[in-house]
């Protein structure tokens, strides 16, 4: 029994470890914002509305370009027996955007396992171990791997292209990127050019073999997107073209902001990577094998960066690579340690990766608290609960609050009700039918505030221990509006306040209290 145990350790520790971590950020930080909204409100739609698709979000709100249904139905085909135990037995549908980012986050990390497995293959144990330790104390990859960005459903895609580009089966990796680049990411194009020619300069492929296989992938990949999506969608659809149409051709991504050309290496890749970021330029120098991975991935980044609007998530695909480098280093130092000249590299390794760790933990504390929204929904139902459930409630969410933590699987059934109408004018929302605000304003005529949720603002550099505070500011507020007379008003604040103790609103607390003047 022992030797059983022993081997599903050594055969799955590396994967229980990372899954673990990435399990941790999904329980820590249940919510999502606003550039998963697509995917998350597709899925709870897909779980709970099926065939229905006159009720799915995505009808009333479209967003700036379409995007693919095929990564959120594949998701929440696999997350529905456990969805419908949830159901069964009444729990409340948060539970079930668990589990759906769970089932996401296993997908992405077993296409890491098999990329993990070719690296032990091609380059050893050790580096194997190393890039298990980079990828653990790295924050990004673990934590967006259980979120439904597009980005990081065409990173399942990428590290089976690498995995298998690793392994010597090129015209498979080539495929993989077809297909994430069709189907969930158009911008992959830009990996997927520079790796195709690296492998025909090196003559590790054909050209008229690689057209005729790529051709075959790109028409099958193009026909599942369009079949499955001009359904979904009610209307003749492509959603990649949409979005690179959009974002190369007419360039409207630069509305969202711009970075300058270096961003992602000056700012993007060294808060991804970490200590990796150092020890990847030393890998390619101590193993010529590595040049041959890295250069394609650099172009990536290199082409990426002529596009003004500059996200990190976008050069998500290339981290795998980057790590891979970096744990060929750090594995070299490593076995050269005992060394005068190692040793004091080994040295700084440690120290290196004691840094990346203390970044992770910040930043995670950051990120903990940057989803006020649906803390303030939560907090919103807990009070909501402790009243009478006969009247129907209907709760207003701003745009504000739609992009910072609340889905449809934060959503109750009766008594509440939810409306995500947009530009209702500040001065119009006492005249309209609605309980309570979820809004990121500090005063609107007519209603008072229940409370209000502090989020994460920025890093406070500091003389002291620790050197760094995480500096919090009210950023979502919720108010409230009773139907009724002066005395049911009344009563409702009394057993608030009996429960709360004094909710009057107080500047930076945590919780403040509105209510309507004119009750």
């Amino acid at each position: 029994m022992a030797r059983h145990s022993s081997n599903f350790v050594d055969r799955y520790g590396y994967d229980l470890l990372l899954g673990s971590i990435a399990a941790f950020y999904v329980f820590m930080v249940p919510y999502t914002k606003v550039e998963e909204s697509f995917n998350v409100q597709a899925m709870h739609d897909v779980l709970y509305h099926r065939h229905h698709l006159e009720n799915y979000d995505h009808l009333d709100f479209p967003g700036v370009v379409s995007r693919t249904f095929i990564g959120a139905i594949l998701v929440a085909i696999l997350a529905s027996p456990v969805v419908s135990v949830m159901s069964l037995l009444h729990l409340p549908k948060i539970y079930s955007l668990c589990a759906v980012r769970l089932v996401l986050g296993c997908i992405i990390l077993w296409t890491m396992r098999y990329l993990r497995i070719q690296i032990r293959k091609k380059f050893g144990g050790q580096v194997e171990a190393f890039f298990v330790i980079l990828t653990g104390i790295q924050f990004h990859v673990l934590f967006y791997c259980t979120r439904p960005l597009p980005n990081i459903m065409a990173l399942g895609l990428v590290n089976l292209a690498y995995g298998n580009w690793l392994k010597g089966h090129f015209y498979a990796a080539l495929n993989c990127l077809i297909f994430a680049t069709l189907i969930f990411r158009c911008d992959i194009l830009l990996l997927l050019c520079p790796l195709g020619l690296e492998l025909l300069l090196t003559k590790s492929i054909s050209l008229w073999k690689a057209l005729k296989c790529c051709i075959g992938t790109a028409l099958f990949c193009i026909g599942l997107t369009v079949l499955v999506d001009s359904i979904m969608w009610k209307k003749f659809v492509w959603p990649e073209f949409e979005v690179l149409w959009f974002n190369s051709v007419l360039n409207r991504s630069s509305e969202w902001g711009t970075h300058p050309f270096h961003w992602y290496f000056t700012s993007a890749l060294p808060r991804s990577l970490l200590a990796a970021y150092p020890l990847f330029l030393l890998g390619v120098f101590l193993d010529r094998r590595v040049v041959f991975y890295i250069l394609p991935v650099v172009s990536f980044v290199l082409l990426y960066s002529k596009l003004p609007h500059k996200e990190l998530r976008f050069v998500m695909s290339s981290v795998p690579m980057f790590n891979l480098s970096a744990a060929i280093a750090a594995s070299r130092i490593y076995n050269n340690r005992t060394k005068s000249f190692w040793k004091l590299l080994n040295i700084i390794l440690l120290g290196l990766l004691m840094v990346s760790l203390g970044c992770t933990i910040i930043t995670f504390m950051a990120s903990y608290g940057n989803y006020p929204s649906g803390y303030a929904l939560k907090e919103l139902h807990n009070r909501g609960s402790l009243m009478n459930n006969s009247t129907e409630w209907c709760v207003h969410i701003d745009p504000f609050s739609a992009m910072n933590g609340i889905s449809r699987f934060c959503e109750y059934d009766f008594p509440w009700r939810y409306s995500k109408e947009e530009e209702i004018p500040i001065q119009e929302f006492d005249r309209r039918n609605f309980t309570y605000l979820l809004n990121e304003h500090s005063n609107i005529h007519g209603f008072k505030c229940l409370f209000a949720v502090r989020g994460f603002s920025r890093v406070h550099l500091q003389i002291g221990i620790p050197p760094i505070s995480l500096v919090k500011e009210p950023k979502n507020l919720a108010r409230l509006l009773m139907a009724g007379n002066g005395l049911e008003y009344e009563n409702v604040r009394l057993k608030l306040k009996r429960l709360e103790g004094d909710l009057d609103c107080r500047k930076g607390s945590s919780s403040s209290y509105y209510s309507h003047p004119q009750l």
